[in-house]
């Protein structure tokens, strides 16, 4: 299987300085005369980052939708974004004096190395994976990432999470700073709906929806349910989408009655990842609740203090003209406490200056009362979403974190929880971000001239442009010269009249705009016209939409990653890695062969 490039006619690809420099936001509707194509006048359009064999056509995520403001600006690292950032997205520019500042108890190493090689043994680690597991234990900082413990490793962002440690670990590893990679699995999130379910592509191509009808206690930890035989069905269903692969092996032996979302989860990742060496970690485990309990009883000594400092920083972000991913209020509490298998918020009453009381669902509990509870059982609380990053940090060495764009969100937030409790701010680094464009699809785009961001305003747009483009070739020439006769014919309209008074310029310009909105109006209704007379359009729209925005969503967060190492092998593991270029933060589309 190979990688190549999937890319519009006429496009130069750029260095990668340029791709560093190229302004995310230059990609606009573009002059009359293109029909529905995007251009910007003297400018290209796309980029190709990374000087690896295989290179990716890169789409700026300021050209994708509802991508977080927050995000974007720490891309750039703009000025305005740093005060809330430890560290700039540009690994090599501190990977090292940042070891430096790593400290972690060897005692504590100890600990957490005899438990995670404990779970990986159980779940099957490979000899790579151990052989990590040894360099933890012999001193090594680790590049962590993590994701919810989605049916049968959930969407394809969560294989590229893990690549992308294994990118960064191996990068440290290469300038001098011995580093593993660690997989967190979120086994303690309490969301089933997240995490039952998961898209694979039928037959036919359309993402087909799997989900399992396992239940549990509301708001119970997903990692304590269990399968029955009802997973057995599904898992023959996904086997016969995935057909005869060594995925659908590892499927079979990972989802079955008896296993969980987080022991099935862990299983399959240790096959998928056996070559690559990476360490999974399930923090549900009892003992890590107990080398974690001196930071459990911190986060509630400290509450009236957090509470002030993640109220501060919420309302620093919202200055700063961005929004908090999490709502804090005078009541927040760090921490869960699991009451009858569901999780319970611990909410606080502010009493005075610096004492509290607190409340866990209708049980009212003083301070002292709470730190009792946590010192005998710490494993019946569980971080909230600002507080996992920071337990995560406790129990390992951690360089870095590689996430999504909500995860580098929450990160300015978390910010102050790590000042205060831990005294120093792991970095958040972006994760690799990829659409995989299947020959299907590319030959779809490149019969109609598309790019991946026509596809993102929606399928009735990419039918109307697919019927645009597919209008008579008589009919369209006609639409390119009206569209460049009244482009030549203005332009030469306003110079002369510019001439005459320059006040007239403005005016010239509106008209000119006028005229190509008529022409472009009509142009549209006969593509119009041209798409409800002709099925292939429709067919060919709703083919490449499904494949590279299913819906209306990026691929990689809707599709299964297991669709695509079933249908390439493990082998496509090698070549996204090799297609990664940690230096380029934006999304990169790439063809498979």
């Amino acid at each position: 299987m190979k990688l190549g490039l999937c890319v519009g006619e006429n496009v130069q690809p750029l260095t990668l300085d340029e791709c560093r420099r190229a302004d995310r936001g230059a990609i606009s509707e573009g002059r009359p005369g293109t029909s529905v194509e995007k251009t910007h006048a003297d400018d290209k359009l796309v980029s190709m980052c990374g000087d690896s064999p295989v290179n990716a056509h890169c789409l700026p995520f300021r050209e994708i939708p509802h991508t977080n403001r927050l995000f974007l600006d720490y891309l750039s690292y703009s000025p305005s974004i740093q005060h809330f950032y430890a560290r700039s997205p540009n690994f090599s520019e501190w990977l090292k004096e940042e070891a430096a500042l790593v400290r972690y108890d060897k005692d504590r190493r100890e600990k957490v190395g005899a438990i995670l090689d404990r779970q990986n043994h159980f779940w099957g680690a490979s000899a790579k994976t151990l052989a990590n597991l040894e360099r933890f234990r012999r001193g090594a900082v680790s590049v962590v990432t993590g994701q919810q413990v989605g049916l049968f490793g959930g969407p394809l962002f969560s294989i590229l999470k893990a690549l992308t440690a294994v990118k960064l670990a191996e990068q440290a590893t290469a300038a001098g700073v011995e580093c593993v990679p660690v997989f967190w699995l979120a086994t303690e999130d309490h969301d089933l709906a997240e995490v039952n379910h998961v898209s694979l592509y039928s037959h036919d191509g359309a993402p087909e929806r799997m989900a399992i009808e396992s239940r549990g206690i509301p708001d119970a930890p997903v990692g304590a349910i269990k399968f029955g035989r009802e997973i057995e069905p599904v898992v023959e269903i996904a086997a016969a989408h995935l057909g005869n692969s060594e995925v659908t092996t590892w499927l079979r032996e990972s989802y079955r009655p008896g296993e969980t979302l987080g022991t099935g989860f862990a299983r399959l990742f240790a096959r998928l990842f056996a070559d690559w060496g990476v360490i999974l970690l399930d923090p549900a485990d009892g003992e890590f609740h107990r080398i974690a309990r001196p930071l459990l009883r911190a986060a509630i000594e400290n509450a009236p203090a957090l509470d002030e400092a993640l109220l501060a920083r919420g309302k620093a972000l919202e200055a700063a003209g961005y929004h908090q991913q999490v709502k804090v209020t005078a009541a927040t509490t760090l921490l869960f406490e699991v009451k009858d298998g569901a999780r319970t918020v611990v909410r606080r009453k502010a009493n005075g200056a610096t004492i509290s009381e607190f409340q866990v669902g209708h049980e009212k509990l003083t301070q002292h009362q709470l730190l009792e509870r946590i010192e005998a059982a710490p494993e019946d609380f569980n971080p909230n979403v600002l507080f996992r990053p920071v337990v995560q940090d406790y129990l390992l060495p951690t360089l870095a974190y590689t996430g999504g764009a909500a995860e580098v969100a929450y990160f300015a937030q978390v910010a102050v929880v790590y000042e205060k409790l831990l005294g120093r701010v792991t970095p958040v680094l972006p994760r690799f971000s990829a659409t995989l464009v299947e020959p299907k699809a590319e030959r779809i785009l490149t019969r109609y001239g598309l790019q991946l961001q026509d596809l993102l305003h929606g399928p009735d747009k990419v039918r109307e442009a697919i019927a645009a483009r597919s209008l008579p070739p008589g009919l369209q020439a006609r639409f390119s010269d009206a569209y460049a006769s009244a482009e030549q014919s203005m332009t030469a309209l306003r110079e002369t009249i510019g001439k005459l008074d320059s006040t007239l310029i403005r005016s010239a310009d509106r008209a000119r705009m006028r005229m190509w909105h008529q022409v472009n109006r009509l142009h549209r209704q006969a593509a119009r016209a041209e798409q409800l007379r002709n099925e292939v359009i429709s067919r060919h729209s709703d083919a490449v939409c499904h494949a590279l925005f299913p819906h209306k969503t990026l691929q990689e967060r809707e599709i299964a990653g297991v669709s695509f190492v079933a249908r390439y092998g493990p082998s496509l593991l090698a070549n996204l890695y090799d297609a990664m270029d940690t230096t380029c933060h934006d999304h990169q589309v790439i063809a498979l062969q």
